[in-house]
């Protein structure tokens, strides 16, 4: 290593003044020429995500110190979306990855760091994080911190997060379960630090960044609660320092091939249908073209190989020990490609030195759970520029559907009818001006999927939204759809009473009014107002584009 960014802030005699602040930090003289790595930590006492990541700090720093570097640790913020769902603090979510990206690039920048830890665990902050990594090109490494450990009662049954809370509800206002049974829920879901135990957007993520080959193998399985994460933290801390050394950088790892991996991964698991978002925002900080479209075409080719909670039965704690992230890698075979990692190995070298998988969870190709993988890109006059649907939690009966359209403009609106029994059978539930600009921030909608399902109307009625879905959404729930209301799309046009058809091995998503009539409604059509006209999302709704794009902002 000939030179370093931080050669800019610590050597000759006109840096003496940086000098004197960074003296002033308490750094040692003796530590100064050695490499300047960033930890950005998203440490918060709001998040159980996040409140064990104190911990991995220390371990991060120590493996930074062994392997002859100097850390620094910054404090980057964190949105829990469960807390934040339902109300007005969910428009703030998606929002915060942009605000995340920025702000780790401000302070790598600004500082002259010569690497970063990125420490992360829930939904809107990995991919921020993998977006900064990916903008800034210097060496950086991601650790996530980790799921947690599902609840336990004394018949063995299982606990989580979102099949008893937000299902729970449901069920306890349709007087499926009383009070008890509902506190008993709320007490035993969340026993711990890490994030949400089922495959939803947080776990999604890191098992994700893990096969893009941005943090260490392992790492996106491992428990938040583990020994195995301390060593993993310690071993991240570690590496930093070699990849700076060495000069590797995000760029070289995050290739189309990187992608197309993840994206197979994602299929192969069923996970969230947000990573759509995520990996598209990602691929474009990385300027690696990964078009919507990708996603359907590998999923025509990737069946779903696991049955993870929430669709599912098993849990990130299952998925972990029957072989985690290589193990899936491997029973995928000959349809991954090979790509340089971070931890060293290529993909092709880590699925070699797999030991046997255990199949009862991790299916083999010859014996899948379905024979496609868990997402699907939908079109048709009601999703033009394209829309999503998480397949893998949808029953057989409700993969073809046509129902009547039950329009709202907000999601309060929606559960409003919803907890007052006045959706049944047969409806299609349109939630609309919930889309990244009308939202603003594409709301994530947990609650009135849960409360579907929660009310025994999954196998009966869709929803259909511009919005987007938690990773914990199970049934027929379209979103993302394109072009949203707030521009004029289509989903602004349906009204009370039009017949919507569903086709989702077609890949279709139609509604079934004469293009004459729907030309006659957007002549008519006005844009409404903005929900919120002031502060940071009034900026984020100008420059926020299309889902179909990742939900990208753009100066122009």
């Amino acid at each position: 290593m000939t030179s370093k960014r931080s050669d800019e802030i610590t050597l000759g005699f006109e840096r003496a003044p940086h000098r004197a602040l960074l003296l002033g930090t308490g750094i040692p003289r003796s530590e100064m020429g050695k490499p300047l790595i960033g930890v950005a930590t998203s440490f918060t006492d709001l998040i159980p995500g996040h409140i064990g990541m104190r911990d991995l700090e220390r371990f991060i720093e120590k493996g930074v110190h062994t392997g002859g570097g100097y850390s620094f640790l910054f404090g980057i913020p964190g949105v829990c979306d469960g807390i934040a769902m339902g109300h007005k603090g969910m428009h703030y979510s998606l929002a915060t990855r942009e605000l995340i990206a920025d702000m780790v690039e401000s302070i790598a920048e600004a500082h002259r760091l010569d690497g970063l830890v990125l420490l992360t665990n829930c939904d809107k902050i990995t991919p921020g994080m993998l977006m900064a990594a990916a903008r800034l090109n210097i060496p950086s490494i991601v650790v996530t911190a980790g799921p947690m450990l599902t609840g336990t009662g004394r018949d063995g049954r299982r606990y989580s997060f979102v099949t008893d809370t937000f299902e729970a509800m449901a069920r306890y206002k349709a007087g499926a379960i009383d009070e008890q049974e509902l506190t008993r829920c709320e007490e035993k879901a969340c026993p711990g630090a890490g994030s949400c135990q089922g495959l939803f957007t947080a776990n999604t993520m890191a098992i994700l960044t893990e096969t893009l080959g941005m943090s260490l193998v392992g790492c996106g399985t491992a428990l938040a609660v583990s020994s195995h994460k301390r060593r993993l933290a310690f071993a991240s801390g570690e590496r930093i320092v070699d990849l700076v050394r060495n000069n590797v950088t995000p760029r070289q790892i995050l290739t189309r091939a990187a992608f197309e991996n993840a994206i197979r991964v994602d299929l192969a698991l069923g996970g969230s249908s947000n990573t759509v978002l995520h990996l598209l925002s990602i691929a474009h900080e990385a300027e690696v073209e990964v078009p919507l479209e990708l996603f359907d075409e590998l999923s025509r080719t990737t069946p779903q190989l696991a049955s993870m909670d929430p669709g599912g039965k098993y849990f990130m704690e299952d998925l972990d020990a029957a072989g985690g992230v290589p193990g899936v890698l491997s029973q995928l075979g000959e349809l991954v490609l090979d790509n340089p990692t971070l931890s060293g190995p290529t993909v092709k070298e880590i699925v070699s030195g797999v030991p046997p998988v255990d199949e009862t969870i991790i299916q083999p190709m010859s014996a899948p759970v379905r024979a496609e993988g868990g997402i699907a890109i939908l079109r048709g006059n009601l999703a033009p520029d394209g829309a999503v649907v998480k397949q893998s939690g949808v029953s057989e009966k409700m993969m073809h559907f046509e129902g009547r359209a039950r329009c709202f403009d907000s999601e309060e609106q929606a559960m409003a009818a919803l907890m007052g029994s006045q959706i049944v059978a047969g409806d299609v539930v349109v939630i609309r001006y919930e889309g990244p600009k009308g939202g603003p921030g594409m709301r994530e909608m947990l609650a009135p999927t849960a409360t579907l399902m929660g009310l025994g109307l999954g196998d009966s009625v869709a929803l259909v939204t511009d919005g987007r879905f938690s990773g914990g959404t199970r049934g027929p729930c379209i979103g993302h759809v394109s072009p949203e209301a707030m521009v004029g799309g289509p989903i602004a046009l349906v009204e009370d009473g039009d017949s919507v058809r569903l086709d989702i091995p077609a890949r279709r998503l139609e509604l079934l009014v004469d293009e004459e009539e729907l030309a006659r409604r957007l002549k008519a059509w006005q844009r409404p107002a903005p929900k919120i006209g002031r502060g940071w999302l009034s900026r984020y709704a100008a420059a926020v584009t299309s889902a179909n794009t990742g939900a990208i902002c753009k100066a122009d």
